[in-house]
């Protein structure tokens, strides 16, 4: 009986000692003493229990027994799991083919496995051999006794009552709820928050070993750059791991394929990998994940840097590509043709050996640790991600000449170049008078924006090049509003200059939606996103409309003098026609007011922008250029420095958006009126936009002086643009209702 006691304790039950669980299921009617298979559900109770006609044994007697040999069934229960856990039987042999493979694991075939559960389960047996190391040593204690008495057994397994049960329950846990990677650590972290101190250090145990595989996969990521991760379990995953989930097998190969001849590092870096929060332990913050997400993507851009990207002396410039190109999968190297050697050379430049083994170092030392330090582990984490930054910083400003490329986005996105955009407006003005024609609207712009850039872009320029001009296409048609178009003109060839023919659908408001394109070479792109570049077309259309608002209400001034010197040496010899000359031109005098008011709120709205916003934000952008080193500090200035450009300009604000929107607008009807009404008869429309016109102007100045913005530090130099608007209070005195400037007045003297 005392033999097969201590062996039910070890999980073998045999005729004193019965596993009720062997009665109930047919598998294991045959023999009680055969082994459950490590494959069979886990028992939610105990089952261990002494055979019910064993009668020599007293009732206390009994209890005492069945109380100890429940440790047995745990023993049992947690000895099949971690050999359930530990089974590396999926492995394939190595002469299996890798197509069969493939196939295989798309279809499913292997059970799914968990590098976490099986760390954890080398974790349990340890603690299971501490547990046969005991049984054994009460054995030998038995043996030697006289009189052996189950006094001996309670005395000597009494600890484990502590440890074996809460074990019982974290992997039924486990198995119920089928819990894995970070959510298996997150489990233990919760588990060790106890009051007993030896299970406390048991599970500290258990989840130091969840912490080996955590750190092995932490180390392969941001040292190497490589997510092994072939469970996803790691709380950094691969978008193409989720892709691969719903992909059949042809599309998945063919997917793999593409990729091979592809540099992927711009995928990788925006849209490649991203925190699974599902596998997130709540005790790392979601700031250290962002650390180490973004520590992993820069290893991985400076050890695979893109073919197409060559430095020479501490500088680098596109060239063309100087061989087969190699591509970092999650788990595997693709190489092709004998490049590898230069471009493992060229990232181990980029990242030099020296701080990969120190970034090593940092996570041996954390990994050797017999606890998990949370401030040690963000410490360590923040080195990192400053390395990472620092390398990352070193390529992308200086050897691929960040602050370059940023001057040439100001100098055409920002409209720096201003002699280039007037040059353009100029040559591009006739047609801009028409509607864009749907097919050829960007044909129409090339010639006069190469003929502007033959005029005032030297040769010395690099970056003019990367510039296109691009006009959207129109996926809705606009009707052309009479109010919008010019009047009909036709030149001495005898062709249509003026209005438009009516099968044109496009208004005027279509040259809008002119853009540039500026073209970004690895690995300029981790830092000008199409996000970025959005932002910069929308400030540089924003920029291109006002400028040519200003340019119209000078031309029109010009054509109006013109004209009127024309009509002067037309009948300064015949007095009745003179005398009707001087009489319209004193009929629309107030409308040249209406213009020059146009025309001061215009000049001075772009000075505040180019001036006051633009050039002070880049002052400021410069500066924290020259003194920071990180790459991602420095993204987070630029990302500043744009948000500035668009909240200081009034982009972001609807409101006033669509008044200055507006103001634009009624200022292009007005001059294309002025120069279409040949025989100025009347002024009903003008003193109709003029209406408008101050309508808007002083719903703009309102807005502009109320508390809500100029007392913010939204935008510093506000008030100086409303002082340059309010010089002699004339706005806001029209703002408040006292002047009416759109009828005629007795003569005042207003904004010479």
């Amino acid at each position: 009986m005392l033999h097969e006691l201590l062996l039910a304790l070890l999980g073998y039950t045999g005729d004193l000692i019965i596993d009720i669980r062997g009665e109930e299921e047919e598998e294991e009617e045959c023999g009680a003493h055969i082994p459950l298979s490590p494959d069979a559900p886990i028992s939610q109770q105990p089952t261990f229990k002494l055979a019910p006609d064993v009668s020599f044994i007293q009732p206390s007697e009994r209890d005492v027994i069945e109380r100890i040999i429940t440790l047995g069934f745990y023993y049992r229960e947690l000895d099949r799991f971690a050999a359930k856990c530990r089974n590396l039987s999926w492995i394939r042999s190595s002469n299996e083919s890798p197509a069969s493979r493939t196939s295989q694991l798309l279809k499913g075939k292997t059970l799914k496995q968990s590098v976490y559960r099986r760390a954890i389960a080398n974790g349990i047996v340890e603690v299971l051999s501490v547990y046969r190391s005991a049984v054994l040593h009460i054995e030998q204690k038995l043996l030697s006794d006289s009189l052996p008495i189950v006094a001996t057994l309670t005395q000597g397994l009494n600890k484990f009552f502590v440890l074996l049960p809460p074990l019982f329950e974290l992997i039924l846990e486990i198995e119920r709820d089928n819990i894995n990677g970070g959510k298996l650590l997150n489990l233990l972290h919760k588990r060790c928050h106890c009051g007993v101190p030896e299970l406390q250090t048991c599970i500290q145990r258990l989840l130091w070993h969840g912490h080996q595989v955590m750190y092995n996969q932490l180390a392969s990521w941001v040292v190497y750059g490589i997510l092994h991760d072939p469970y996803r379990e790691f709380y950094i995953s691969s978008q193409d791991d989720k892709d691969s989930e719903q992909e059949s097998a042809p599309h998945l190969l063919e997917k793999l394929t593409r990729l091979s001849v592809t540099d992927t590092s711009l995928n990788d870096w925006h849209l490649g990998f991203h925190i699974s929060l599902d596998m997130l332990p709540e005790y790392i913050t979601m700031h250290v994940a962002e650390s180490i997400l973004f520590a992993g993507k820069a290893v991985r851009v400076l050890r695979n840097p893109s073919p197409s990207f060559q430095f020479k002396d501490g500088s680098s410039h596109p060239q063309i590509q100087r061989g087969p190109q190699r591509t970092q999968g999650d788990t595997t190297t693709i190489s092709f043709q004998n490049n590898s050697l230069n471009d493992k050379l060229f990232g181990e430049d980029l990242l030099p050996q020296a701080e990969a083994d120190k970034i090593e170092t940092m996570l041996q030392d954390l990994k050797e640790s017999s606890e998990f330090h949370k401030r040690s582990f963000e410490n360590a984490v923040n080195t990192i991600k400053a390395v990472a930054a620092s390398h990352l910083w070193q390529l992308v400003v200086v050897r691929a000449d960040l602050n370059g490329h940023l001057k040439a986005l100001k100098d055409y996105f920002l409209l720096e170049k201003g002699d280039f955009f007037q040059s353009f407006l100029e040559e591009s003005r006739q047609l801009m008078r028409l509607p864009p024609r749907q097919s050829t609207a960007e044909a129409d712009l090339m010639v006069p924006f190469q003929l502007a850039a033959l005029k005032t872009i030297g040769e010395e320029d690099k970056y003019f090049s990367r510039v296109s001009l691009r006009m959207p296409s129109f996926g809705i048609a606009l009707k052309p509003s009479p109010v919008d178009l010019p009047k009909v003109k036709v030149n001495k060839d005898g062709d249509s200059v003026g209005h438009p023919d009516a099968s044109l659908e496009v208004s005027l408001d279509g040259w809008d939606g002119i853009s540039l394109e500026y073209s970004i070479d690895w690995p300029l792109q981790l830092f000008v996103t199409p996000e970025v570049l959005s932002k910069y077309q929308r400030i540089f259309q924003y920029l291109l409309r006002l400028k040519r608002t200003q340019m119209e209400l000078e031309k029109s001034w010009a054509f109006a003098m013109h004209q009127d010197h024309i009509d002067f040496a037309k009948h300064r010899n015949d007095s009745r026609k003179s005398s009707v000359s001087q009489h319209q031109r004193q009929r629309l005098r107030p409308m040249w007011h209406v213009r020059e008011h146009m025309a001061f709120l215009i000049r001075n709205l772009q000075f505040y922008i180019q001036v006051d916003v633009i050039e002070s934000q880049w002052n400021v952008l410069q500066s924290h250029i020259q003194n920071s080193h990180d790459f991602t500090e420095l993204v987070g200035f630029h990302q500043e420095y744009l948000a500035a450009l668009i909240s200081q300009s009034f982009l972001d604000i609807g409101s006033v958006s669509r008044i200055l929107d507006g103001i634009m607008k009624l200022c292009l009807q007005f001059c294309w009126k002025i120069e279409n009404d040949e025989s100025n008869r009347s002024t009903n429309e003008l003193e109709h936009i003029a209406e408008e016109f101050n309508k808007k102007s002083n719903s703009l100045y309102t807005i502009l002086r109320s508390s809500r913005l100029a007392g913010s530090q939204r935008a510093p130099f506000l008030r100086q643009f409303l002082l340059r608007l309010n010089f002699n209070s004339f706005f806001e005195a029209t703002a408040r209702g006292v002047l009416n400037v759109v009828r005629p007045r007795p003569a005042t003297s207003v904004l010479q």
